[in-house]
C-alpha cells in the first residue's frame, strides 16, 4: 500500500519565504557540519598537558645526572687522595733510601779506619823511638808498612803489574820515556808511583816510565 505525500503547510511556506537566505542556509546546515567548523573544546588542554610531560622529563633527567656528577666528584676526590699518598711515600722512601746510604757510607768508613788502626799505632812507635835507636825505627816502619798492606789486601786491595809489563793506558800512566836497549818498546822501565785496583775498578793509575815509545 502506497504513502500518500502530505501536502506542504502553507502558512511554514510563507514563514520561509519572509526570512533572509543566510538564515535559512543556518536553519537548514545539519548539525554534524555545525560540530565540524567548530573547534574542539579539548585542543588547548591537550596541549598544555604535552608541555608538562616535557617538562616533567627534562626534570627527571636533570634528577638522573646529579647522582652520576656526585659521583665524577667522589672519583675525582679518590684519585686526588691516591696521588697524593703517592707523592708522600715517594718522597719518605727517598728520605729513607739517602738516610740508609748515608749511614752504610758512615759504617763502611768505621770499618776502614778500624782495619788502618793498627798500622797507625806501628808508626807512632816507631816514630817514637826513632830519636834514640835508629833500628828499632826503621823496624817498626817497616812493621807498619806490611802491615798496612795486609789489611788493604783484606778490604780487596791489590797492586797494579808494572815494571817489565807492556804499557796498558787503561791502567798506567806515563810521566817520561827513555830509550832503553834491553827493553822491547813500549815496555815499563820505572814505576815512580804504584797504582792499585779495587776488584776489576782502578783506584789509582800507577805513574811509570815507559822505554822505546813509538
Amino acid at each position: 500500500m502506497s504513502k500518500t505525500k502530505k501536502p506542504a503547510d502553507p502558512v511554514e511556506q510563507a514563514s520561509k519565504a519572509g526570512q533572509p537566505e543566510a538564515e535559512q542556509q543556518a536553519a537548514e546546515t545539519p548539525p554534524a557540519a555545525e560540530a565540524e567548523t567548530q573547534t574542539p573544546p579539548d585542543a588547548e588542554p591537550a596541549e598544555k598537558t604535552e608541555q608538562a610531560e616535557n617538562a616533567e622529563n627534562a626534570e627527571k633527567a636533570a634528577e638522573a645526572e646529579q647522582p652520576s656528577c656526585e659521583a665524577l666528584q667522589q672519583q675525582l676526590a679518590e684519585q686526588k687522595d691516591l696521588l697524593l699518598r703517592t707523592a708522600a711515600e715517594y718522597d719518605n722512601y727517598k728520605k729513607r733510601t739517602q738516610r740508609e746510604k748515608e749511614e752504610l757510607s758512615h759504617f763502611t768508613k768505621c770499618a776502614l779506619i778500624k782495619e788502618l788502626l793498627p798500622a797507625l799505632d806501628n808508626f807512632e812507635r816507631a816514630a817514637a823511638a826513632g830519636e834514640e835507636n835508629p833500628a828499632e825505627y826503621r823496624k817498626g816502619m817497616e812493621m807498619s808498612v806490611r802491615q798496612l798492606t795486609e789489611q788493604l789486601q783484606k778490604l780487596g786491595l791489590t797492586e797494579i803489574e808494572c815494571e817489565g809489563q807492556p804499557f796498558d793506558p787503561a791502567y798506567h800512566n806515563a810521566v817520561s820515556q827513555i830509550e832503553r836497549e834491553d827493553l822491547g818498546e813500549n815496555v815499563i822501565a820505572q814505576v815512580y808511583q804504584k797504582g792499585y785496583l779495587l776488584g776489576d775498578t782502578v783506584v789509582r793509575h800507577a805513574m811509570v816510565v815507559v822505554a822505546n815509545c813509538r
